[in-house]
């Protein structure tokens, strides 16, 4: 499984990395994260906003996005629910209030077996519910009470929710797809990404890196073509990209105090 981010100002791949296919591409976020950030810091460039697809929604993930500064601009499954149909949330008090009024308080947190997710439990007693005109519809045949949960991180999910239909959030959907689908196509159909015929992830991982630091160099030469006055300056910039990619996957970026980037997975 081969991850990729890529900058929205040049299309410059910023990371690369192999995987093993038996975990989910949002339990590779934050790994991800960890190795990029520092090394984008250490280019001079102020990491702001992370654009990602629906694969990389978690609660845990948002949180994450949010404690390391970064915006989340990451569509939710469509599983995501802030709560049962009709239900209206109260924030200050934590608890739901029901169709008919009722309040449905907070009791527990607990961690889902199946999933491995923190959630939160709401539930009301069984007299809350006794002769409620709807509670046939609301607890079905067998229960006697309202028990729902919901995920952990809900607040997390609001706010990337408000970001991602915002106009913003829109304007980056579109970035996203623009973005990272053409370097992704360029990498497989031109740059032997299609199958990696090797063995093991230490393997895979050269050819991506191998593979994203030709990408790179290219994109330089027709940057510092534009720029350089002789052919000469222009030898002299893909000597300092040569000298980097040595020690990196990334562009030759002077450090300069203050750039804004946008990373897209």
């Amino acid at each position: 499984m081969s991850q990729l981010s890529v900058d929205t100002a040049h299309h410059v791949i910023t990371d690369i990395q192999a995987y093993h296919a038996d975990k989910k591409d949002n339990q590779y976020l934050q790994d991800i994260v960890n190795r990029l950030k520092p090394r984008l810091h250490h280019s001079g460039l102020l990491w702001q906003n992370c654009v990602a697809d629906t694969g990389y929604s978690s609660g845990e993930n948002y949180a994450f996005l949010e404690q390391v500064n970064l915006q989340s601009f990451i569509p939710p499954h469509g599983t995501y629910k802030g709560g049962p149909k009709g239900f209206i949330y109260n924030d200050q008090e934590d608890h739901y209030v029901c169709p008919q009024g009722k309040s449905i308080p907070f009791k527990k947190v607990f961690k889902d077996y199946r999933t491995q997710t923190l959630k939160k439990e709401y539930r009301g007693s069984s007299k809350l519910c006794n002769g409620c005109p709807i509670a046939s519809q609301c607890l079905g045949k067998s229960a006697k009470e309202k028990k729902f949960s919901v995920t952990y991180y809900r607040e997390e999910y609001e706010r990337n929710n408000a970001r991602v239909h915002s106009k913003q959030g829109r304007f980056m959907k579109r970035k996203r797809q623009s973005t990272v689908e053409p370097v992704f196509g360029t990498l497989t159909q031109f740059m032997g990404l299609r199958k990696i015929n090797t063995i093991g992830i230490q393997q895979a991982n050269k050819v991506m890196h191998l593979a994203a630091m030709a990408y790179n160099l290219k994109k330089y030469v027709k940057f510092t073509q534009k720029l350089a006055k002789s052919k000469a300056k222009a030898l002299r910039f893909v000597f300092f990209e040569i000298t980097a990619l040595t020690k990196g996957i990334g562009s030759y970026i002077p450090p300069f105090k203050k750039q804004y980037s946008t990373l897209i997975f």
